[in-house]
C-alpha cells in the first residue's frame, strides 16, 4: 500500500490521454473500475486516520459552552485539506504501475483454456 501523504499527485486536476489508461488494462472502463475501487479505499484509509487523530482532541463533556478552539486540531485538519483527493491519488498510482490488478474473468478462461 502507498503512503498518500508522499504522493506526487497533483492537487488539481489534469488533462490525461486515455489511451494511457486503457493501453495497461486492455479496456478503458476497467481501467476507471480498477481507480475507482482503488480511489475508495485510498478515501477510507485517509477517512480512519483523520477520525483517529481528531478523536485525540475529543473531550468527554458535551457542553457546547466548553467547545473551545485547539490550535492542534485546526492544523491536523489543514493538513488533511491540502492533501490530494483519493481519485488523483489514485490515478497516479495507476498510471505509475503501483496499483496490483488482475482481471478474474481473464483468468478463469486461461485456466480452462489449459
Amino acid at each position: 500500500m502507498t503512503d498518500f501523504k508522499k504522493s506526487k499527485a497533483n492537487n488539481t486536476t489534469e488533462t490525461k490521454n486515455i489511451k494511457d489508461f486503457a493501453s495497461k488494462t486492455g479496456n478503458l472502463y476497467e481501467a476507471v473500475a480498477v481507480m475507482s475501487k482503488r480511489a475508495v479505499q485510498i478515501n477510507k484509509d485517509i477517512k480512519e486516520e483523520l477520525l483517529s487523530k481528531l478523536d485525540e482532541f475529543a473531550t468527554p463533556s458535551e457542553s457546547i459552552e466548553e467547545i473551545f478552539e485547539n490550535s492542534e486540531q485546526i492544523e491536523v485538519s489543514k493538513f488533511y485539506e491540502k492533501l490530494p483527493k483519493g481519485t488523483l491519488i489514485a490515478v497516479q498510482e495507476f498510471l505509475e504501475d503501483n496499483i496490483y490488478h488482475r482481471n478474474a474473468k481473464l483468468d478463469n478462461e486461461e485456466e480452462s483454456a489449459d
